[in-house]
């Protein structure tokens, strides 16, 4: 009996042995060949991706699920136990908790009066600029490249009652000096302009690229209906950088929420009479000053929630006000 033809049976053609394909070059190139080449090819891609993984989860991951289980717990003479609320009690009922939130945000809106709009406002400026612009983004980015503490202890100095060149200018005007950072009036507004000086540099470049990507006919246009310098601003140069202001509104917020570097080399951390005690600065207390671990995870845990949810209500309005 003879074998099907490919008109009777139309499965013959799969059950066909393959033969290997010819390259330009003329060599054979089997199709297993292939196969095994793309497995290489995805095994290395894979492996790449799965370091990136586990270097996240290593050093982000597991510190938030290690902090949500020590927020729970309490330690005693090693021995490790469930505490239930017993945290986040004690952390309610000490006195610098409510002193050390009412800093921080006070610390927040003064951030965001001056943190979110000099460097729109340096930007807008560098933008006018024709020439000398790859210059002036450095002088700006300039601060953001040196040391934290660097910059930090040089406004200490400026900030120095005795020979400071902040009480030194006001000598000038014929004005009393201050004591910046031992005045609770002055400390935090102190640190604020000290951060704003520092991480300014970031968020200029961010607005300057945001601005020079906004048409020039709409200036145009606004010149053309009579629009002033301000009113192009508000009616053009905002509308079409609105989806970055609101970014870098929403990652300042986060940031100014975890200050600590800042008042900690200024003002010891506390301040005077505690007016820049923060509450990133607390849970540095409750660990390392304090030995107590779970208080300072509980804290944190409220920090994180607190600034989660934030998230999620401003990605939530900013989503409904774009639809």
């Amino acid at each position: 009996m003879s074998a099907p033809t490919l008109a009777q049976d139309p499965t013959a053609k799969d059950r066909r042995p393959r033969r290997p394909r010819r390259t330009r070059a003329g060599a054979v190139r089997h199709p297993d060949a292939s196969l095994a080449q793309a497995v290489r090819r995805n095994l290395t891609a894979h492996g790449f991706l799965i370091g990136a993984v586990l270097c996240f989860a290593f050093f982000s991951w597991y510190p938030i699920v290690r902090e949500f289980l020590l927020a729970f717990q309490k330690t005693e003479n090693g021995h490790v136990s469930w505490a239930g609320w017993e945290n986040f009690v004690t952390v309610w009922n000490d006195p610098a908790f409510g002193q050390a939130w009412r800093n921080t945000l006070w610390f927040t809106v003064l951030a965001l009066v001056l943190g979110f709009a000099v460097p729109f406002l340096t930007a807008l400026v560098i933008n006018e600029f024709r020439h000398g612009q790859g210059y002036l983004r450095l002088l700006v980015y300039l601060p953001v490249m040196l040391p934290p503490t660097a910059s930090v202890l040089l406004f200490k100095y400026l900030y120095d009652p005795g020979y400071g060149m902040f009480n030194e200018v006001l000598g000038v005007f014929g004005l009393p000096a201050q004591q910046w950072l031992q005045d609770p009036d002055t400390a935090m507004l102190s640190v604020v302009v000290a951060s704003t000086w520092m991480n300014m540099g970031g968020a200029t470049l961010i607005y300057l690229a945001a601005l020079q990507g906004v048409p020039g006919e709409l200036y145009e246009a606004a010149e053309l209906d009579g629009a002033g310098l301000l009113r192009k601003v508000w009616h053009v140069t905002i509308p079409q950088t609105r989806l970055v202001l609101l970014l870098m509104l929403l990652m300042q917020v986060i940031a100014t929420m975890q200050v600590f570097v800042e008042p900690f080399l200024l003002t010891g951390g506390a301040g005077p009479e505690g007016s820049t005690t923060t509450v990133v600065y607390l849970i540095y207390q409750y660990a390392f000053n304090f030995n107590n671990y779970g208080a300072a995870a509980a804290l944190g845990l409220l920090l994180l929630v607190l600034l989660a949810g934030f998230s999620a209500v401003y990605t939530r309005l900013s989503r409904a006000a774009d639809e």
